[in-house]
């Protein structure tokens, strides 16, 4: 046997016609005449697909596009189909509207239909398409209709209370019943005349209007796992960081991600006085590092995390506060919200009190630096905000801390659907107070399901070695993932029962 799925062709028609006839043999629907046939390949020739068995033509799949707005009225199969002279057409639409599916009986039990239905889905992603959109009959229902209603029948089929052979198999096929029509076709009497109508979304649809962020799909990411070291001066501070940007640059990365505090070498000239004031007059480094950065991520366009580096306020409050500066020149801020008790003990620093994502040229991203990724709320109201990679800036002096940093983060990428990039300093400084031992590994963690590393680490770095881990991230496999995956923690919280939400 020789099974081929392949565009339907006007010299088919005898195959087709046998396979009508026997299709409908004693139900509701017609036998397309060859002319409607001719008529639709001429004006939509892709759309009309067809299954070819041994050399006959077996089954076969019809549609047109329209518009979506037209879809959102009830309508009947007439009304859709122009009176079946299919003028609703509109190449310029959005929504390809299947008007036809039928499987030879004695073929059946081949699943061909399921592969038509793969087909359609496949010309609709190519296409560019927001959905498929069907009206489909639901023949058992005149078995029920003396105790359901429609719309009680059809929460039946869902349920997997009651079979029908049509509505079954669109919600096998990712449809969802959109809406309940009447009067859909006439004389359709085991219908009752009810219909359903499906839709299948198209999760990698773009619309074809600007976006405010016109993302990629594939996101390159480069991790400097920074080496502590002490500088002569500022500008060889300056040159050790274009030097990484250099390099992730040359490798066509999006972003670069440095290390939390990874400026506190420059500590060393302040080392007299106590770690508190020793902070505070790095401080006074931070606008003009920033600054420097900005200019880095335009004339090597990638965008930067700038690690995070101390931050003096207006009001003389210290925050630990990182920086986003875009390829654009833009820049974004955000300070760390939770800050652990060696940050208050040693530094007096306050937390932030602004959580929300960032919307940059690769989507939508977040930013947690290291304490705030063990915080699994925060995590969870930026993936309700559209974050799809979360960057981590971090610094820990022991395996016990980088355990905690690495471990949550592993789960925040699970339970969230999104990728998280961690990257952390390694080495020592023995000049600077309370900084004296770094243990980082540079790692970037997936979900676990099939289409991601089996262990959920999409790439790591040797662990306390000055690197660059470069890798790159597929946005279409969380698309995926949130719609298909094995589980589906995003869609299958009970907020009936809990929330997570932001208070200010």
């Amino acid at each position: 046997m020789n099974i081929i799925i392949r565009p339907l062709g006007l010299s088919d028609y005898s195959d087709l016609k046998t396979s009508m006839v026997e299709a409908y043999h004693g139900t509701a629907g017609g036998i397309w005449p060859r002319s409607s046939i001719k008529h639709l390949l001429s004006i939509f020739p892709q759309g009309q697909l067809c299954v070819e068995v041994d050399n006959h033509v077996v089954a076969c799949a019809l549609s047109i596009i329209v518009d979506s707005k037209k879809t959102d009225r009830t309508h009947s199969y007439e009304e859709i189909t122009g009176k079946y002279t299919f003028n609703t057409h509109d190449p310029d639409g959005d929504v390809l509207y299947g008007i036809e599916l039928f499987v030879h009986p004695d073929y059946r039990d081949l699943r061909l239909g399921r592969r038509l239905y793969d087909a359609r889905k496949e010309l609709c992603e190519q296409l560019n398409l927001k959905s498929i959109i069907a009206g489909g009959r639901i023949p058992k229902y005149h078995e029920h209709a003396d105790k359901l209603t429609p719309k009680q029948y059809i929460e039946k089929v869902k349920q997997k209370e009651l079979y029908d052979p049509t509505l079954t198999f669109q919600l096998s096929n990712d449809f969802h019943v959109k809406k309940i029509l009447k009067n859909y076709l006439p004389e359709d009497r085991e219908s009752l005349e009810y219909a359903t109508l499906l839709e299948w979304n198209n999760i990698y649809y773009e619309p074809k209007t600007s976006s405010i962020s016109p993302t990629k799909q594939t996101i390159r990411l480069g991790l400097i796992q920074w080496q502590m070291r002490l500088f002569s001066n500022i500008e060889a501070f300056y040159d050790q960081v274009e030097f990484f940007v250099d390099v992730v640059s040359d490798y066509g990365a999006d972003f670069a991600l440095f290390p939390e505090f990874f400026n506190t070498p420059l500590m060393e000239p302040y080392n007299h006085l106590p770690e508190r004031e020793a902070m505070r007059m790095l401080a006074k480094h931070t606008e003009e590092i920033k600054e420097r950065i900005q200019e880095l991520a335009v004339s090597y366009n990638v965008n930067i995390i700038a690690g995070s580096m101390p931050y003096l306020s207006a009001d003389d409050r210290l925050y630990n506060t990182t920086y986003l500066c875009h390829r654009s020149g833009n820049v974004d801020t955000y300070s760390k919200v939770h800050i652990t008790p060696n940050e208050l003990k040693y530094y007096g620093m306050y937390g932030g009190d602004k959580v929300k994502v960032f919307d940059t040229d690769c989507g939508k991203i977040g930013i947690q630096i290291c304490y705030d990724v063990e915080f699994p709320e925060l995590s969870r109201i930026l993936a309700d905000q559209g974050m799809k990679i979360l960057f981590v800036p971090f610094l820990t002096d022991t395996q016990n801390g980088y355990t905690r940093v690495r471990n949550c983060s592993q789960a925040r990428a699970i339970e969230n659907e999104c990728y998280v990039a961690i990257a952390g300093s390694v080495g020592n400084l023995p000049k600077v107070n309370n900084m004296d031992i770094q243990y980082a590994q540079s790692a970037v963690f997936t979900p676990s399901d099939f289409a991601f590393p089996t262990n959920g680490v999409k790439a790591e770095a040797t662990p306390n070695t000055e690197m660059v881990l470069l890798t790159d991230v597929d946005l279409y496999a969380l698309k995926e993932l949130h719609e298909y995956g094995t589980v589906k923690t995003m869609k299958d919280r009970r907020k009936d029962l809990y929330n997570v939400s932001l208070l200010k």
